[in-house]
């Protein structure tokens, strides 16, 4: 897979989980944040069965089964999973889809600075401007309401750091085990289960409850869980983590996009900087790399071209 084809599938990944912030919000008002995050995972890993046991037959028949280290590394993407997902889900209770989506664009500049501090891997130049421009998106769109550390705002932004360091190791993961969909199903079901077990000890569950939020459930679990995630997963062994996380950030354009479609929330003139941040910062780490290609190429030519005229 090319790097602009796994962009492009990374676009699409934000754009489902963007949507999903509605959904998200909409069945927080009947189930509590660790029932929700668990069903919709389980629901996610339902979803991805079949093809992790193809994949699991494959792996057998070419003599490459995984080990237990390998369950271990599953389980720690899994772990990062939950925390993210259940910090945010709790964030969703007390501030707007846009916000929420928004914030969750702060784990975007963590990624190329935890890559560099954790894995020694400097990212290309073009990466720090357009990481550094989600960070402004995301303060841009804080001015429209004033953050506190005992609101839904505080969680959304703690919830980042797991984010950061998912993204910084899912294609790592993925690609050295040769095996995205055991990757992507795995780290559902411990979410899921753990999760899960969580909610039947700290949260009321109800056959009626569960049954009025069955439609964002179902819409979270088999789109936002079951195919965003697993694309990602995929698209991830193709491309930067950096890349990915800015372009991942797309989903903070849908949630607004989203929210004003379906839940009439509204941007002042600072949002709107905020999504243009983000346009500009996905334009740059895609086009930026380039440039010295372009030039090189260009090099050659007049340099072809003159060669051709001296003769």
């Amino acid at each position: 897979m090319s790097r602009l084809n796994a962009n492009l599938i990374l676009i699409l990944v934000a754009l489902i989980w963007g949507s999903a912030f509605v959904a998200q919000s909409i069945g927080m008002a009947h189930i509590g944040p660790m029932t929700f995050t668990g069903v919709r995972f389980l629901i996610g890993a339902l979803v991805v069965a079949p093809v992790m046991g193809w994949e699991w037959r494959q792996l057998r028949v070419n003599a490459k089964p995984l080990k237990g280290i390998d369950g271990l590394k599953i389980a720690g993407l899994g772990s990062l999973l939950l925390l993210g997902a259940a910090m945010q889900q709790i964030g969703i209770v007390s501030t707007t889809v846009t916000n929420a989506g928004f914030l969750t664009a702060l784990y975007v500049p963590m990624v190329p600075l935890l890559s560099w501090l954790l894995l020694r891997q400097r990212p290309h130049w073009s990466a720090w401007p357009g990481a550094l421009a989600c960070l402004g998106d995301a303060y841009l769109l804080s001015g429209v309401r004033s953050l506190s550390f005992v609101s839904g705002d505080a969680w959304v932004i703690a919830s980042t750091l797991p984010w950061a360091l998912h993204v910084l190791l899912i294609g790592r993961v993925a690609d050295r085990l040769s095996a995205p969909f055991l990757v992507a199903g795995g780290q559902f079901l411990v979410c899921g289960v753990v999760a899960s077990g969580l909610a039947l000890a700290y949260e009321p569950i109800t056959h009626e409850s569960l049954n009025a939020a069955i439609w964002p459930l179902l819409y979270t679990g088999v789109l936002s869980v079951g195919v965003a995630f697993t694309l990602q997963v995929v698209a991830q062994r193709f491309a930067q983590a950096t890349d990915a996380a800015i372009f991942l950030s797309a989903e903070t354009l849908f949630a607004a996009l989203f929210g004003y479609l379906m839940m009439d929330e509204r941007l002042n003139a600072a949002g709107v900087a905020g999504c243009g941040l983000i346009l500009l910062s996905m334009l740059s780490v895609q086009l930026l790399p380039l440039l010295p290609v372009l030039y090189r190429r260009a090099s050659a030519k007049r340099a072809l071209q003159s060669g051709v005229s001296s003769d």
